[in-house]
This record gives structure tokens, sequence and C-alpha cells, in this order.
């Protein structure tokens, strides 16, 4: 405790996709000392924390990787169009063993405070373990989905049993044979979770507070054919994804539901969901996330699916989500999601019909009235999305004014990369920028090349820092706001929108521009071909 204090060139916190690409670029590419903390005990961020029971990427795994290590994507063979948890954490401990990575990572180190000092143009940030260090850039590579939300549920400390969140499962697993099991929540991760559970419990308790509309992921073996082809045709595939809408090879149906006939949609309709993963959500006609009308069609096609599947009438009209636009929340792939509740040791509480969790007893959960024995709760209740993790740091910028202040009314950012009042501070995928909207490798290969650039012009030029301006701030601000204004996303009580967390201001999280990612990545770079356009730079 009380040593002195170690000097950088850059700071990076987080070593998932973000930290380890960051830390490749800064270090390799422009030559810094570079430092990254991380929480865990090895790399991986999402990918060695979310250990749960069919916990798996959503991306199909050709795009779902780093691109910029074109060797490694000729050499790597991945076993299945989604891999696993444990498939995709080796993947990343070879790339941070292929590229030496670890010798600049602190690990089971937690930052909990940060500050910029005025005088010197650098800051200077605070760990768990006593350590402080100092930094001309702060760079957050935190992540959009690692603050854990877990509900305030009456009595949960005297619950007998044991509890886990999703987001935290110990590293053997847990053993749920012969157990009665309770799943809170029926979110992407619990549609993942919930059939695997359902596989090794005595008896399984899904408590449903909003439905989800699931479409299926079909995830299974890539035809060796298939992967060849892929590996050929690499530069063009990562050109592809870079410039998509969603870092996906997903392309909206260039016109209106409205104006096919019954057949030809049912015919589209059919092909999407046999196609499997994002296919029916952002490959889907264009308008279905702008008109009511549109989208209604097309949730009728789900519905129609959901009381195809599922055996009993009461239990399948519980499952049709009711009250919000389809595809207006995270859109969860399932497999053998619906068809889990046709088994005789599933049960769903549905908190509208059923009456919502009261309290948790000491056997058990309380809902509606009845009581529910249950020997093991897993909370699926999610995060407190892209805004959590960053405020969760206590980052005090100029005058000392506190990021938590600054957001109180919700995310101000500039491209949702930086933030006025916080200089040489830059935000990977951060709140107002495309990430949970896109194939997260993407956004993210996109946002650390930026910031190298960027960190790379100014040394040249002699500049040391660098700070959004608030009126280019405010500006973004009023754009994310207003293109998202035009689609059906803001009346949707979704984490998109900060709903799932009590008292957090209500502001659509991330970006969605007319054309996605590829769009945006354009925009980035115009900023920076303007002289960083929007900065001001000392």
């Amino acid at each position: 405790m009380g040593s002195a204090t170690q000097q950088f060139d850059a700071i990076v916190i987080g070593a998932g996709f973000s930290g380890m690409h960051m830390l490749k670029s800064l270090r390799d590419r422009l030559g810094l000392k570079t430092r990254v903390y991380e929480a865990g005990e090895t790399v991986g961020g999402t990918w060695y924390w979310n250990r749960y029971p069919g916990a798996r990427c959503d991306s199909d795994s050709y795009i779902y990787c780093f691109t910029w290590d074109r060797q490694l994507l000729q050499e790597w063979e991945w076993s299945e169009r989604y891999p696993e948890q444990p498939e995709i954490l080796r993947y990343l401990e070879h790339v941070a063993q292929r590229h030496d990575l670890k010798r600049d990572i602190r690990f089971n180190t937690r930052v909990t405070a940060g500050s910029f000092d005025e005088a010197t143009g650098r800051w200077t940030v605070q760990t768990d373990t006593g350590e402080t260090a100092s930094a001309q850039w702060l760079i957050t590579a935190v992540g959009t989905l690692s603050a854990r939300n877990i509900p305030e549920v009456k009595g949960l400390e005297r619950f007998r049993g044991k509890w886990y969140h999703t987001s935290n499962f110990p590293k053997g697993g847990v053993d749920f044979t012969g157990k009665r099991v309770a799943v809170v929540g029926t979110g992407a991760t619990a549609v993942q979770a919930i059939p695997m559970i359902a596989q090794q419990a005595k008896q399984l308790i899904v408590f449903q507070r909003t439905a989800n509309y699931c479409v299926p992921a079909r995830n299974g073996k890539v035809d060796p054919e298939v992967v060849q082809a892929r590996k050929a045709e690499y530069d063009a595939i990562v050109r592809r994804i870079r410039e998509s809408p969603f870092g996906q090879e997903h392309y909206a149906i260039p016109k209106s539901v409205l104006e096919t006939s019954p057949e030809e949609r049912e015919r589209e309709f059919d092909r999407m969901w046999d196609q499997g993963g994002f296919a029916f959500w952002i490959g889907n006609y264009q308008d279905m996330l702008t008109s009511p009308e549109a989208n209604e069609i097309c949730a009728d096609y789900l519905r129609r699916r959901i009381r195809r599947t599922v055996k009993d009438p009461a239990v399948a009209e519980r499952l049709i989500p009711k009250g919000y636009y389809y595809g207006t929340k995270r859109q969860p792939l399932d497999t053998n999601y619906y068809e889990t509740f046709n088994k005789d040791n599933v049960l769903l509480v549905d908190a509208k019909t059923d009456g919502a969790i009261e309290d948790i007893t000491e056997g058990g959960i309380r809902a509606g009235g009845r009581d529910y024995a249950v020997d093991i709760i897993v909370f699926a209740t999610g995060f407190d999305a892209m805004t959590g993790p960053l405020t969760a740091l206590n980052l005090q910028g100029r005058s000392g004014h506190r990021l938590q202040d600054a957001w109180a009314d919700g995310p101000q950012t500039y491209l949702g990369i930086a933030v006025a009042g916080f200089p040489n501070l830059f935000t990977i995928t951060g709140p107002q920028s495309p990430s949970v909207l896109t194939n997260m490798p993407v956004a993210i290969e996109q946002h650390v090349e930026w910031i190298t650039d960027c960190i790379d012009s100014m040394r040249q030029a002699g500049k040391t820092r660098i700070e959004a301006q608030p009126e280019a701030q405010r500006a973004w601000g009023e754009h994310v706001n207003e293109v998202i204004g035009q689609t059906l996303f803001p009346t949707a009580n979704s984490w998109y929108m900060g709903a799932n967390i009590p008292g957090k201001p209500r502001a659509f999280l991330p970006y969605l521009g007319p054309e996605g990612v590829g769009g945006y990545r354009r925009h980035c770079d115009a900023v920076a071909a303007r002289g960083y356009e929007g900065f001001a730079l000392a």
C-alpha cells in the first residue's frame, strides 16, 4: 500500500475484446507504454464472467472475432455457428498468448476511481489493490453489459438455498440435478439458460415479467465447404461487415411489407425463420421498425409460431408478448426455448396473469400470494446497461466534475466516444454509439482504430490534449434522439431505454443511425478528416 504512482502513456480499463485490441494497437502500433487493469483473473471480459448454462454468442462465429489478425482468421477453426462461452474464452486466451498481451495486464484488479489533473494534463487512477497509476490517455474498455442488475427483492438474505446471477456463475458450474430451480427473467440470457437448466432440474419454475419475441438460432456445425469459401473471401467479408448497418451479413428487404401479397411475405418470413439468427430481426422488411402496421404483420407471424410450438394454449398466450412492438427490445435467439414449456417439469409464472414476485422466503419465492418452493434461484435480470459500467468507475474530469453528475439526466457524449469536461478520455462502444445494436467486434474495432489514429495524429501534430466541445456533444445527442424518434424503439420499456433500472433516466442508450455502424464509421472518419471537428485540441 502507499507505493509510488506508476507512470504510463495510456491506461486501459478492461481486458475483453476491446481492451485486448486497444492494448495491441497502442503498444505495438504506436509504441505507447500501456497498462490494462482487469477485474477478472484472465482476459475475456464478458466471456470470462458469463458462464451460465447455454452462454454463447449470437453473431455468427466467422464474424464474431478479431479481423486485424488476418492469419488467425485462416487458422482458427470454430466448432459451431454460435460457439459457447468456453470456446470463445479459449479463442481470446489464444489471442492474448499469440500477441503476448498479458505482460501489460494487471488481473484481479478493479479500478475504483480516476481523476484528471488540469495542471499536468494527466489521468490518475486508483484500484482496489491499492495501486495508483497515471497516464496521459485513459480509455475505458469496460463493455456495455458488465454492471450486473440484481433486483432489490425483499427477503433474499433469508433464503436458505443458493442463488446466482447469470453473469457471476461459479467456475465449475452449478449442478441442478434433482433440484427445484427458479429462473427469474426471460431476456436473451434466460432464453439461452432455461432449456439447458430444464434438462437437469427436477423442477424448473420460470418467473416472467415481460414475454419476449424469440427467433430460432439454428445453431450447429457449419458445412466445411462454407467455412472454406468464407476463408477464401475474408477480405471481402471484412469490408462488407464494416460497411453494413449492423456489422452482420443481414440486410433489410428494400420494400414495405405492406406492398407485398400475403403469400410472398409468408415465403419471406419462412425463409428468414429457417435461416435463423438475426435474419428475422435485421433482415426483415425495411419498414418493420418504423411502421406500426408493418410491425404488426411481422409480429403476427411470430405469434402464430409460438402458438404452433407450445402445446398448452394458456401457456402459449402467456408467452406471447403484449404491449410493445416486435424488435424494439433485445432480440433473443433460442434453441428449444418454447419447446421447453411443453415439459412436465417446467412451470411458467407470469407476473401479469399469476402475480408478480412479492418476496423471497426461506424456502423459495412468493408471487401473487402463492409460495413456490425452490432450492436454487438464478437471476437472469440483466445489467445496468451502457452507462452503469462507466459511472461505476467514479471518474472526475476537469474541476472535479463527476461523470455520474454529468449523466444525471441520461448520457451525454460526442459520438459515443468522448465526453465534454473529460479531456483525453475515450469510451470504447460508449453510450450513443452503435455498440449493442451491432455485431460487437465490428463496433469495437472501429472505435479502437479511430482512437489509435486520433492519438497518433495528435502526437505528430504536437498536441497533448483533446476534449469534446459542449455544442458538438449537444448536437450529437439531438441527432441520436432525432433518428431513433423516427422508429418504434422509444415506445418500449427496454434496457435500450434504461427502463430496467429503477430511477434510471429514460433515454435511448445506443445509436441507430440511418446506415447503422457503416454510416457511423463514415461519419467518424469525416470528423477526423476535418481536423477532429467538434473537439478542442491543445
